[in-house]
C-alpha cells in the first residue's frame, strides 16, 4: 500500500510535492483543508498522510486533525510539515502521535526518507502486531480422506475471492481452523484474523466488545472490527449473537463503517466476514432468533465442514500429530500409535469430534505408563467409547434377551463398530471380518443395518 494522502491549503506545494511522490511510484491524493482531508480520510485508509500545521478557511488546524487521525485510524503515520516551525509545535504534534516534524522549506531528499521510514515502521508495527496474536502462522489442515480433500477444495476456491463464507457442521469439527485456512490462503493473510466468540460475550457488552468505545476517563477502546480492519472478523457460532446487535452488524455489512459507543466520529473498517454455526439458522429464524437479513448477507458462500465420523481415515495422521504437538509443547512422551490402537480409535464414537480426539489423546499421553506404543487398552473409559464395548457390558440390555436375540444385538453392534473403523467401506470391512462381500451385504440387510454410516452409499454404488 503506497496510498499518500497530502493536506496543505497552498496549492503549489501540495501539487508539488504530488509531483515529486508519483515521480518516486507513490499514488496520491490531494486536500486543501479539513473538510476535504476528513473526507477523504473517510474514503479510504491512506498509508501516510502528509499534514501542514497552518490551514486557512478550515474548521480545524493540523493539530485538530492529528488528534482525530491517531484516534480513528491510529495504524497511519502522519509527518506534520509547518512554515512556522519552532520547537513548541513540534513538541506538541509529536506528543499528539506525529510519526516526524519538517520546517517549510524542507529538502525533497529529507521529506523521502522520513516518508519511507515511517511507511516502513508502520508496516514492521503491523507485523508485529499480528505475530503476537499468533495470526502469521498459516491454519494447519491436515487430512487425506475424500470428505476432507472436497472441503479443501472449496476452502481453496474461496479463499482467492472476498465473499462472505458462512461455514456449517458440528461442535469441534474445526470450523474456525477452516476460516484460518481461508485467511492463510487470501490476499489477507498478512493482516488480521479476530474471532469473535459470540457464545462466551455477555449479550449487554457485545455491542461495546465489537465496537468499541469512547470515554473522557479512558479515552478511545477499539472493539473487535476496528482491530480487524483490513483482515478477517470472524463470528464464530452466530446463531449466539443477540438480537438486538444483529441489526447493527448488517449496517457495518453495508455501509462499511460505524460509531464507537460514546462517540460521534465515523470509524470506516475494511473486513472480511466469515462467521460458524453448529445449528440449523433456517429453525433460528422460523423462531423469530435470528434476522432473516442477516442471514442472508452472511450466507454468501456455504461451506459444510465435516465430522470426525465422516472423515474417519483422518483419524490417525490427526492422533500423530497431536502426539507431536503435546511432545513439543508439553514434554509429554512422543508415543507411537501401533495399527490396532488406530483402530480402535477409528472404532470409537466421536460426538465432540476434533477436540475431543485431541483431549483423549492428551489425557491417554498425560496419565499413561512409560514411553512405549499407545495401546488399545488405554483407550477404555475415554468419551468416545466404541459401540462394542457398549455392547459387551453385560447389563439388563443384554442379559434380558434370548440368545439368539442377544446374539444378534452383539453382531449388530459389532459390525458397526467395523464399518465405522473402515470408514464405512464395505470390502475392507469383509476382509477383516472375515466374510465374502456378498455374504455381509446379507449380513447386514437382516441385521437392518443398511442406511448406517455410509453403508447405503457402498450398496447402491456396486
Amino acid at each position: 500500500m503506497s496510498d499518500i494522502l497530502i493536506v496543505d491549503d497552498e496549492r503549489d506545494i501540495r501539487e508539488l510535492i504530488s509531483d515529486i511522490l508519483r515521480d518516486e511510484g507513490f499514488s496520491t491524493r490531494l486536500a486543501a483543508n479539513s473538510d476535504q482531508a476528513v473526507a477523504e480520510l473517510n474514503a479510504a485508509e491512506p498509508a501516510l498522510m502528509i499534514l501542514d500545521i497552518w490551514l486557512k478557511d478550515s474548521k480545524m488546524d493540523g493539530i485538530d486533525i492529528l488528534k482525530q487521525v491517531k484516534r480513528n485510524n491510529p495504524e497511519v503515520p502522519v509527518v506534520i510539515i509547518s512554515g512556522h516551525g519552532n520547537i513548541e509545535i513540534a513538541v506538541a504534534a509529536i506528543k499528539q502521535g506525529a510519526y516526524d516534524f519538517i520546517e517549510k522549506p524542507f529538502n525533497i531528499d529529507q521529506l523521502l526518507v522520513v516518508i519511507r521510514r515511517a511507511m516502513e515502521t508502520a508496516r514492521l508495527r503491523r507485523e508485529n502486531s499480528t505475530l503476537k496474536r499468533g495470526e502469521a502462522r498459516a491454519a494447519e489442515m491436515l487430512g487425506n480422506s475424500a470428505p476432507f480433500r472436497r472441503l479443501r477444495e472449496q476452502l481453496d476456491k474461496v479463499a482467492k475471492s472476498n465473499g462472505r463464507v458462512m461455514l456449517t457442521g458440528e461442535p469441534g469439527a474445526g470450523k474456525e481452523i477452516a476460516a484460518r485456512y481461508v485467511h492463510a490462503q487470501s490476499p489477507r493473510a498478512r493482516e488480521p484474523f479476530v474471532t469473535v466468540p459470540c457464545a462466551t460475550i455477555e449479550p449487554e457488552h457485545m455491542e461495546e466488545v465489537l465496537f468499541g468505545r469512547e470515554t473522557p476517563e479512558r479515552g478511545v477502546e477499539a472493539g473487535l472490527l476496528e482491530q480487524a480492519h483490513g483482515g478477517v472478523i470472524y463470528f464464530d457460532e452466530v446463531a449466539d449473537m443477540p438480537l438486538g446487535t444483529q441489526p447493527k452488524i448488517l449496517r457495518v455489512l453495508t455501509e462499511q463503517q460505524f460509531q464507537r459507543a460514546g462517540g460521534t466520529d465515523k470509524v470506516r473498517v475494511d473486513l472480511r466476514v466469515i462467521s460458524s454455526t453448529n445449528r440449523d439458522l433456517s429453525a433460528e429464524i422460523a423462531a423469530g432468533r435470528f434476522r432473516q437479513e442477516l442471514y442472508d448477507r452472511l450466507n454468501v458462500v456455504p461451506v459444510a465442514v465435516p465430522s470426525l465420523a465422516e472423515r474417519r481415515d483422518d483419524i490417525p495422521l490427526l492422533a500423530t500429530h497431536f502426539i507431536e504437538q503435546f511432545h513439543a509443547a508439553q514434554g509429554l512422551p512422543a508415543r507411537a500409535l501401533p495399527e490396532e490402537t488406530c483402530a480402535a480409535l477409528k472404532a470409537m464414537n466421536w460426538p465432540g469430534n476434533i477436540r475431543q480426539l485431541r483431549n483423549v489423546i492428551e489425557r491417554v499421553l498425560i496419565l499413561g505408563d512409560g514411553t512405549g506404543p499407545i495401546q488399545p487398552s488405554e483407550l477404555e473409559g475415554q468419551n468416545g467409547s466404541t459401540s462394542t464395548s457398549e455392547a459387551l457390558a453385560l447389563g439388563p440390555q443384554i442379559t434380558s434377551l434370548a440368545l439368539r436375540e442377544a446374539r444378534e444385538l452383539f453382531e449388530r453392534e459389532y459390525l458397526l463398530a467395523q464399518i465405522n473403523r473402515f470408514g464405512g467401506n464395505i470390502s475392507r470391512t469383509a476382509q477383516f471380518v472375515g466374510m465374502e462381500r456378498s455374504a455381509l451385504h446379507r449380513k447386514l440387510k437382516s441385521l437392518g443395518v443398511v442406511g448406517g454410516m455410509r453403508v447405503e452409499e457402498e450398496l447402491m454404488g456396486k
